[in-house]
């Protein structure tokens, strides 16, 4: 009855004290309540020191400090002992989670770290799902409302029909309003480097559509000369054929494209462990407690086994010892 009392109604030396605020974008943060229920009802089922501290969670505004040291000295009847393993209650009963949120941009990005606190209970599912849509940055100032008659943006202007590409267009002549393509260029340019393969403008225009694969595919225009052009024979009676056999032969291969990014981009929103602080995701922290601090909760289960149990196993071993002795007095009377 008095716990119901405590959770209905704060002292008026606590409720009356002013309340400590985090830095802008950190301390509390309510999470939706799908039940308003009251605190008398939604804190009922708690212990009374549980109850004490969740109602006045519960009256604290929003960006209020949530540090174990400043709760502590807003509760004078309880230390930060005793505050810091109501959290952690509390984060098991599914009313409280802390996070660490990434903000920013560029260079000022930083880790603010918030406690997430919803009157109504809710599982690890809810709490999850809640997390993972709180990627909004902190500090921005909230959008405007949408005006009751808002004013329709003027429509876009039609695009322009795109032209048609023409099926020769690589191949061509180049004239002084339309300049010569670099695989052109090249083509022209062997003449000049080795004077076994003079090609024509008529040679260029028929090769340029194989120099211009070359190209496409990450060759230079200089390695495309000095692959034509390394190791000729002493004699070439035909440079266009020559030239046209090494596009074919040495084309090279396409290069790979970069495999797509498989790894996640950074989670935006951490969840911590109430107790110890140690970040990770949701699905790593349930109760909002990591394995380590999870373990002395199932370390209290076997240690309160069962009396029968500890009985039994006392008596075989009694058992096992009578034996022996028994054992060893035969021995000794045996001549």
């Amino acid at each position: 009855m008095a716990a119901t009392n405590l959770s209905a109604a704060l002292p008026a030396h606590v409720s009356s004290l002013p309340c400590p605020m985090a830095k802008p974008g950190y301390g509390k943060r309510s999470a939706p309540d799908q039940l308003r229920t009251p605190p008398t009802e939604a804190f009922a089922l708690l212990p009374g020191r549980e109850q004490h501290i969740a109602a006045f969670i519960d009256r604290l505004p929003e960006g209020a400090s949530m540090s174990v040291k400043t709760l502590a000295r807003q509760l004078p009847l309880y230390g930060q002992q005793a505050v810091s393993t109501a959290l952690t209650a509390l984060s098991v009963a599914g009313h409280l989670r802390r996070v660490r949120c990434l903000v920013g941009a560029s260079d000022q990005v930083r880790w603010v770290f918030r406690t997430y606190w919803s009157r109504t209970a809710h599982d690890n599912e809810w709490w999850a799902t809640h997390l993972a849509a709180e990627t909004a940055p902190a500090g921005l100032p909230p959008k405007a409302p949408i005006s009751p008659d808002p004013v329709q943006p003027a429509p876009a202007p039609a695009p322009a029909p795109a032209v048609p590409k023409q099926p020769n267009a690589a191949r061509t002549v180049p004239t002084a309003s339309s300049p010569a393509s670099p695989a052109y260029r090249a083509l022209a340019q062997l003449g000049c480097v080795e004077p076994r393969l003079p090609l024509s403008a008529a040679d260029c225009e028929a090769l340029e559509e194989q120099a211009t694969e070359w190209l496409d595919r990450g060759a230079t225009p200089a390695y495309l000369i000095q692959a034509l052009t390394a190791g000729l024979p002493e004699v070439i009676n035909s440079p266009r054929g020559f030239v046209h056999r090494r596009l074919k032969d040495k084309l090279p291969p396409r290069l790979p494209t970069a495999p797509a990014a498989t790894s996640a981009p950074p989670r935006s929103v951490m969840m911590e462990c109430t107790q110890c602080g140690v970040p990770g995701p949701p699905e790593a922290l349930p109760d909002g407690l990591c394995r380590t601090c999870r373990k002395p909760a199932a370390g209290a289960d076997t240690a309160t086994e069962p009396a029968t149990s500890r009985a039994a196993t006392e008596a075989v071993a009694q058992r096992d010892v009578h034996t022996l002795v028994a054992h060893l007095r035969d021995m000794l009377r045996t001549p």
